[in-house]
Order: C-alpha cells, then sequence, then structure tokens
C-alpha cells in the first residue's frame, strides 16, 4: 500500500511540475519570446500534453496569476501553435458521440462544411480576387462570407448549450477565452463583408483581412476538435448531452443539420426528471394568488409566452431565473442558461458593461437603463429594470426586449378592426 501512496505522490509531483512549466512558457510568450524560441522547450520538456492539462493552465493563469481572460484570449493562438500536434488522442471504448445526432457529431458535421468553405472557396475566390479585384469576384467573396456568418449558429450553441455544462464541473477560462474568439471571428467576417460591400481598390486590404478569417476559422476547428469537444466529452454525463441535444435545434445549424434525433441506446439515469420531460411535466399544479387576482401557473406562463417581448429575470446574486419563451425570441435563449451567472452568459468583452449595469442597480444609482441597436430589419428595444421589494431592498433585474420596427413605423391612426 505503502508503495501505491508514494507512487500517488510521484505522479502528482510530475503533474505539477508539468504544469508549472507549461505556465513559465505561456508567461515566456507573453513577455515577448517567439513561438519558435519556446516550442523546443515545451518538446524536450513536456512531451504530450493532454487536454485536461489546458484546461488546468488556462484556468489557472486567469485565476492564480491573475492574467485576464482577454490576455489569454490574445495568446490563444500561440498555444494553439505550440499544442498542435502535441495533444495525445483520446481513445473511449465506446463512442455515442460518433452517432448522428450526438452534438459532438453535429458540431464536427458543421465543422467538414466549414472548411470546405473557408478553405476551397473562400480560398479560391480570395486568390482570383487578388489577381483581379473585378464585380464577379467580388460578388463571389460577399456570397462565401454571407455563408460562413452562419457560423454564429455553430459559436452560439456552443456558447450558450456546452458552456453552461463545463461550467458546473468548474470550467471557466478555455471557456471564456474561447467565446472572446468567436466574437473576434464573427466581427472579422462581418469587416471583410463591409469592405467588400464598399469596395475601394484597397486590394493587399482585403485579402489580408480574408486570410486571417480563413487562418482563424481553421485555427478554431483545431481548438473545438482537439481541446474543446475531448474535454467536454470527459466531464459531460450522456443525459447532459440528450439535454444539448434536445436544445439544439432552438438555435439553429451551421451549413448542416443533424441526419436525425440522437436516442442514448440506454435509458436515461434514473430520477431524471428533465431527460423524459413531455409537454405537461414541467407544469406544476395550483395557483398564485398576487395583490390583484389569481392565476394558474399554466396560465401565468402562457401570458408571459403571448407577451410581444423577450423577459429574462436574473435574481440578486446575479443567477439567471427564468426567461419567457415566446414564439420568435430575438436573442437566443436555452434552458441550459438557467442557474447560471449573467456574467457568465455574455462575451469578455462585455462582461464590464453587465458588471457595471448591476452595481448602478444594486447601489440605487439607477432603477432603469435602455438600449436600442438595429439589427437587419428589427430595431431592437432592450430595458433593463431594477426589481425592488416595498422597502426598496434590490432582488433582481428584468431585461425586456422588443422588436419596435413595426411601432416606429406607425403613421396616423387606425380606429376600425382589420378584416
Amino acid at each position: 500500500m505503502s508503495e501505491l501512496i508514494n507512487n500517488r505522490e510521484v505522479h502528482a509531483s510530475e503533474q505539477t511540475h508539468r504544469q508549472n512549466i507549461l505556465k513559465e512558457i505561456i508567461k515566456e510568450l507573453h513577455a515577448g519570446k517567439s513561438v519558435e524560441e519556446v516550442k523546443a522547450r515545451f518538446e524536450e520538456a513536456v512531451g504530450d500534453v493532454t487536454v485536461a492539462e489546458i484546461s488546468a493552465m488556462e484556468h489557472s493563469l486567469m485565476t492564480e496569476e491573475g492574467i485576464p481572460a482577454s490576455e489569454v484570449q490574445r495568446l490563444c493562438s500561440v498555444h494553439t501553435a505550440i499544442f498542435k500536434g502535441s495533444i495525445e488522442e483520446i481513445h473511449r471504448p465506446s463512442k455515442p458521440e460518433e452517432q448522428p445526432g450526438h452534438p459532438v457529431h453535429t458540431f464536427k458535421l458543421e465543422n467538414r462544411e466549414i472548411e470546405k468553405l473557408v478553405n476551397f472557396r473562400l480560398e479560391l475566390h480570395k486568390d482570383k480576387f487578388r489577381k483581379s479585384d473585378n464585380e464577379a469576384i467580388i460578388f463571389k467573396l460577399l456570397e462565401d462570407l454571407g455563408l460562413l456568418l452562419d457560423i454564429d449558429k455553430h459559436f452560439s450553441r456552443k456558447e450558450n448549450l456546452l458552456f453552461p455544462y463545463l461550467e458546473k464541473y468548474g470550467i471557466y477560462g478555455p471557456t471564456q477565452v474561447m467565446w472572446g474568439v468567436d466574437d473576434g471571428i464573427r466581427g472579422m467576417i462581418k469587416e471583410a463583408k463591409a469592405q467588400l460591400s464598399g469596395y475601394t481598390g484597397n486590394r493587399d486590404e482585403v485579402v489580408s483581412a480574408l486570410e486571417l478569417i480563413i487562418k482563424e476559422v481553421n485555427e478554431m476547428v483545431f481548438k473545438e476538435e482537439n481541446i474543446l469537444l475531448p474535454m467536454a466529452l470527459d466531464k459531460l454525463t450522456e443525459d447532459e448531452w440528450v439535454r444539448i441535444a434536445r436544445e439544439s435545434s432552438s438555435i439553429g445549424f451551421c451549413l448542416a443539420a443533424p441526419e436525425k434525433e440522437w436516442v442514448p441506446e440506454r435509458n436515461p439515469e434514473p430520477g431524471n426528471a428533465e431527460v423524459p420531460e413531455t409537454a405537461d411535466t414541467g407544469a406544476p399544479q395550483g395557483f398564485i394568488r398576487f395583490d390583484t387576482g389569481i392565476l394558474s401557473v399554466q396560465q401565468l406562463e402562457l401570458i408571459m409566452n403571448h407577451l410581444p417581448v423577450d423577459l429574462t429575470f436574473i435574481d440578486e446574486n446575479d443567477v439567471v431565473r427564468y426567461f419567457s419563451h415566446g414564439k420568435e425570441r430575438i436573442f437566443a435563449r436555452t434552458k441550459a442558461v438557467i442557474g447560471r451567472t449573467v456574467q457568465n452568459c455574455h462575451p469578455p468583452q462585455s462582461v464590464h458593461v453587465v458588471e457595471k449595469l448591476l452595481e448602478d442597480f444594486k447601489s440605487g444609482r439607477k432603477d432603469a437603463e435602455d438600449f436600442w441597436i438595429q439589427i437587419k430589419d428589427k430595431f431592437i428595444y432592450i430595458r433593463y429594470f431594477a426589481i425592488r421589494d416595498k422597502a426598496g431592498r434590490y432582488l433582481g433585474t428584468l431585461e425586456f426586449t422588443q422588436n419596435i420596427a413595426p411601432i416606429r413605423a406607425l403613421e396616423g391612426q387606425k380606429r376600425i378592426l382589420s378584416e
């Protein structure tokens, strides 16, 4: 027994040593060393690295070393350059993730289509554009980028469905970093599209932008399939994958959709009420008495879902407790966000805005805040209200989102019923 204990201690010591080396290498990169300068040391000293070690390292850099998520994000591409080819292959005795409809299978299916789009179509059209920037090839590039914008659905499923489950297992660092990179790619695609739409002859600039998009998208595919998805497969239970699969269609798919619904071969975990859920099981019985009337829970929920607005409520601890589920939600919400802190529901770049808003509400400096943005044909009015009890105690924040484009378009008056 003592031999086994000693072995464990030696193993733990080796693990700590490897972690320390990984952190030192990343800090050297942060200090300005090149990838080539540190890569040889990495390979010699560390050798193969597991996805769990990468996850622990990024988490440690943020929580123990105090390096902000945005900085880890900047280094993320360098991490990938080093880790590429060194990540050990995860062999699994059974592979439900290879079955059509499993979320991992769907993510990879989409990745194959994304790769075809960027490495064949976009690459080909970019090279043609470099030789001749005529209108026909500009149109082709705009078409490619329009298709590539569909990657938003792929990213949104990661951020709103997969990341919440990883956070339940204490994995925050890699998700925040990846979310930031996702946003960067979204922004690059939109920027390149804008450059081509108003093309002014800046050919080299456009080519550079397209090359960066191709590089970043390929890097992200690599990170997903060699870091994120293996890590998620190690952590999530089969029932959690079932829930992700069931909610995926509410966000949508990118360039390819699952062939069929994924049904695991085994039965769901006993006692897990969420998996066998039907239309009726989520509707508790009883009534709620308000100051001005009484409603059944079913009536109340139907009322909330029939309002022509999206509602989301977070409690006094910043935890998402409820969202309405109308027919045409403006911003994606999945059940996975329930119980998640609102800070983890936003990309790292905008968390400081959320924090400031909540600070103002909690301190009593503000009771409401409004934003309005144009998205295609929608004019989105976003309102936040501090919810307080009769004594003025802060109990949470209500988000109220509405497409007011039809209201803004109203003119004159209407005094008779529509036919």
